[in-house]
């Protein structure tokens, strides 16, 4: 039975019995304590939590699920793989054990002419906790499993939590015997290898408090409403129902595996080390299209990073069995097509998948070549010096420069008997990033002891931000810093940051720039406020220079930002969170944020994206953002727990870290996202929004570059002063532009090709006069000479290789050409096969001429081509090229 047809099976059966089927959600968690799903009833969670009402009281998925700890035991074992399908049936309070685990066993014993799996009933083994007296029971007496093939066992495999306060309760778990061949007898308790768990039962009735491990937690009582959560792994089922050894040889892995062998000619079965490198390469690149095909993007951090760490292995697998070229076009195709009768949009997002499996592999292969040969000479080193372990500075150094992750290096390192001091690779990553932060600190504060801020937030509490409601109030200055250095007292002219107890200044943070104003003291003195940062969390530091007066601690002021720059910055805030939706509207959840810059009237989006958005797509964008703000759409913002905001749909960054309490802007029923920046009332504040292009700034990540307001009009009007000058100049109407342009662009090309053309005969015929120049130097045809100025390294090179062809082959022969371009001597020397065996090659003249000329130069020995700084040496080259022919020959 083929995967696709237990899938459909599984979800037929619960379907027909009342069960809402549930499509599998995506493998990007929608839970920022998630990297990816990896179990079939996360998406499930908040109703379990009793967080959301069920919409259901009973439900069935088969959800797609990625676990990575494991990872170096793929392939090692006949279980462990990092992608699987987790069929699962759900009660949300409606049945209970009972009726779980009559279900259960009508699906798994029914036979397969009437829609079950038909497996024998006299080999399956039940498992269930030491203490539950009533699944036993159930199984016993209302299904008929005869007791000796039932077996009690302890919380740590019959017992099931989140490993949090909340749901808990006893499972039991369906085992198949495999057979003698597998191993001794005795059940599931004796042999997990024979006896194969393919189905786990949850009942979830109690309430777990504290604890740790899956053992140390007391239960607190029963839960209100008792639910049920079942699992069923597709691929052991399959390795069942196919009757084959191992979960990689079921029909979705296997056909990767004949792929890899057909590429490499490495034949399955015949050795241990490269069938566990065909498993791996199958594994990983299934897993890798299913994480490309739910919108993961390579990258060194999050999710991202586990999708490299996968496919790199894949490769580098693919490698070690003999492959020398490119090899994930094909293996990709070979599982969008084994995996696309169960999950279609595989095939209808191809191209994209494609796209950035082959991205990455060109990246890998081109950092393997180099990365291979330093970890070669590093291995040689260690191993020579008696060592054992690899040192972290040369496992860093690959990882920096070579892009190694240092699970890589360290199975590299393994597979040549050395360790590695991740102590020390890991050190040494912290202080890189270390001095990013401090770097990038620097240049916003300055240089000044961070001690300094801690201690004014320890005697004066953390800064209050009025400036969500106001744009001016009174304030305290509790703080004070001269050229950064704490001082009492500051006076006109110092450069100066100033704590204030309350602000309405927003310090620059999530994408927003910092605002700008004045602080004026009641003395009469006055401190003009360029920059707002953080240095520490809670204390606004305000960067400035006293403009009048003398400033000290202590003193009373009022604060007043720049209303107009805050403006025009909340203005392309609130623009990017629509860009922001809009591109996920258009692309998906792919175009997540990667960073922003929110200016006043301009702003910068940075997203994930495998490829350059289509002109299409981005004028598709444009258009809905400004539809957006002709609907007059309020803003507003609202504090709650993270919990209610998930719940509500609003966008969480994974990899920020967020409180228990949020901030959340949200944008009529267009837009909602977890923000603390500053934004307009209303989309019609906006006036315009005009994206001004896009662009590559990674791999994997694209920028939009946007106006906002004001300036989006004086940018569409300069446009259109433009489009009329051109208009007159062509003597046509706006729309006929790029067609009359483009005929101009035509000729203008036809033109240039014509004198070319022109210019490198004329530059040919110049051959046969310098073929007859050619003067004898100890029986070698030496020709030399300069050609007019302005030649290009085309033409001469052309020339040169003219000239040579016109000379007996059996004659020995040297062409040295000279030009000047630019201001700068060029030079090109070509030898023909008789001088060659004579001793004399082109790049070592080259070399000559060119050193004489103030360059240098180099090529292959029967053509080379040089250059230098010096024009008037050109005579002194030839000469220097003579010399040799004559020391030479």
């Amino acid at each position: 039975m083929e995967s696709a047809e237990i899938r459909r099976r599984w979800l037929s059966f619960f379907e027909e019995r009342g069960h809402t089927v549930v499509p599998s959600a995506s493998l990007i968690a929608d839970d920022p304590t998630l990297l990816l799903v990896p179990a079939g009833m996360v998406p499930f969670k908040p109703y379990f939590l009793g967080e959301v009402k069920p919409p259901f009281p009973r439900a069935s998925s088969v959800q797609k699920c990625v676990r990575t700890p494991d990872i170096e035991e793929v392939g090692k074992t006949t279980r462990h793989g990092t992608f699987f399908q987790m069929c699962g049936n759900f009660s949300f309070g409606d049945y209970f054990k009972e009726g779980a685990i009559k279900l259960a066993w009508e699906l798994l014993t029914t036979p397969v002419a009437h829609g079950g799996y038909g497996l024998e009933p006299e080999k399956l083994w039940i498992t269930v906790y030491k203490e539950d007296d009533e699944a036993e029971r159930i199984w016993r007496d209302v299904v008929g499993v005869p007791a000796e093939r039932i077996q009690r066992l302890g919380k740590k495999d019959n017992y099931w939590s989140m490993g949090v306060p909340g749901p808990c309760g006893p499972c039991s778990e369906i085992n198949y015997d495999r057979g003698p061949e597998f191993g001794e007898e005795g059940g599931p308790a004796v042999n997990d290898e024979r006896y194969v768990e393919i189905w786990n039962l949850v009942f979830m009735q109690y309430e777990r408090g504290e604890g740790t491990g899956k053992e140390d937690f007391e239960i607190l009582g029963d839960l209100p409403s008792k639910n049920i959560d079942t699992g069923l792994g597709l691929e052991r089922l399959a390795m069942i129902l196919q009757g084959v050894q191992n979960m990689y040889e079921t029909d979705t892995l296997k056909v990767v595996i004949d792929k890899a062998t057909e590429l490499t000619g490495v034949r399955y079965g015949a050795d241990h080390g490269s069938d566990v490198s065909l498993r791996v390469v199958a594994d990983h690149m299934r897993t890798s299209v299913m994480l490309i095909g739910d919108g993961v993007t390579p990258g060194n951090e999050g999710r991202g990073y586990v999708l490299r760490r996968i496919m790199r292995r894949a490769v580098r697998n693919m490698r070690l069995l003999g492959a020398t070229g490119p090899v994930v076009g094909e293996l990709v195709d070979t599982v969008i097509k084994t995996m696309g009768e169960q999950y279609p949009e595989l095939e209808t997002d191809r191209k994209r998948i494609e796209t950035v499996a082959l991205a990455e592999e060109a990246a890998f292969l081109k950092a393997l070549k180099g990365g291979t040969n330093i970890l070669d000479t590093a291995v040689t080193e260690t191993k020579a010096s008696g060592s054992t372990v690899l040192a972290g500075d040369k496992a860093f150094l690959l990882h920096d420069t070579w892009g190694f992750p240092i699970d890589l290096t360290l199975e590299m390192a393994g597979e040549q008997g050395l360790s590695v001091d991740e102590d020390g690779f890991r050190r040494l990553m912290q202080e890189q990033r270390e001095r990013a932060k401090a770097d990038a600190k620097a240049k916003k504060i300055g240089h000044a002891d961070v001690t300094a801020y801690r201690e004014i937030a320890d005697g004066s509490g953390a800064t209050e931000f009025t400036g969500y409601s106001s744009t001016e109030g009174e304030t305290t200055i509790v703080g004070l810093l001269v050229n950064g250095v704490p001082s009492p007292a500051a006076s006109e002219g110092d450069e100066v940051e100033i704590v204030l107890d309350r602000t309405p200044f927003y310090a620059e943070g999530g994408g927003q720039l910092a605002d700008q104003g004045r602080v004026k003291l009641h003395s009469g003195a006055v401190v003009v406020v360029r920059d707002v940062q953080q240095p520490v969390p809670g204390v606004t530091v305000h960067k400035g220079s006293v403009q009048v007066g003398e400033v000290t601690v202590g003193s009373t002021a009022y604060a007043t930002i720049d209303v107009r720059r805050r403006r025009a910055i909340a203005r392309a805030h609130s623009a990017t969170h629509l860009t922001h939706q809009a591109l996920r509207d258009a692309l998906g959840p792919t175009a997540a944020q990667a960073g922003s810059e929110n200016s006043p009237g301009r702003f910068r989006f940075d997203f994930g994206s495998p490829a350059a958005v289509p002109g299409t797509v981005l004028t598709d964008v444009e258009q809905k953002i400004n539809e957006v703000l002709a609907r007059e759409l309020d803003v507003h913002a609202e504090v709650m727990s993270i919990d209610e905001a998930k719940r509500q749909g609003a966008i969480a960054e994974f990899g920020e870290k967020y409180g228990e309490r949020v901030r959340v802007v949200t944008i009529g029923d267009f837009s909602k996202e977890l923000c603390g920046g500053t934004h307009v009332h209303n989309t019609a504040q906006l006036g315009l929004v005009k994206l001004l292009g896009e662009s590559s700034i990674g791999s994997g990540v694209r920028r939009i570059e946007a106006l906002v307001g004001v300036d989006a009009y004086n940018f569409l009007a300069k446009e259109h002063t433009v489009v009329a000058q051109l208009q007159e100049l062509v003597k046509g109407r706006s729309e006929e532009l790029p067609e009359k342009i483009s005929a101009m662009i035509g000729k203008l090309k036809d033109a240039e090709k014509e004198i070319e053309k022109f210019r490198a005969e004329k530059v040919l015929q110049a051959a046969a006069g310098l073929v007859e120049s050619a003067r004898d130097v100890r029986g070698v045809a030496l020709v030399t000479g300069q050609v007019p100025d302005g030649t290009a390294a085309d033409d001469l090179r052309k020339l040169v290789l003219d000239v040579r062809g016109r000379i007996p082959g059996d004659r020995p022969a040297v062409v040295a050409l000279f030009t000047t371009a630019n201001g700068r001597p060029l030079t090109v020397i070509a030898t023909n096969e008789a001088a060659r065996e004579r001793g004399l090659k082109a790049g070592d003249l080259v070399r000559t001429a060119a050193k004489t000329l103030g360059g240098g130069g180099g090529g292959k020995p029967d053509v080379a081509q040089g250059g230098g700084q010096n024009p008037a040496a050109v005579g002194d080259a030839v000469a220097a090229v003579e010399r040799l022919v004559a020391e030479t020959a």
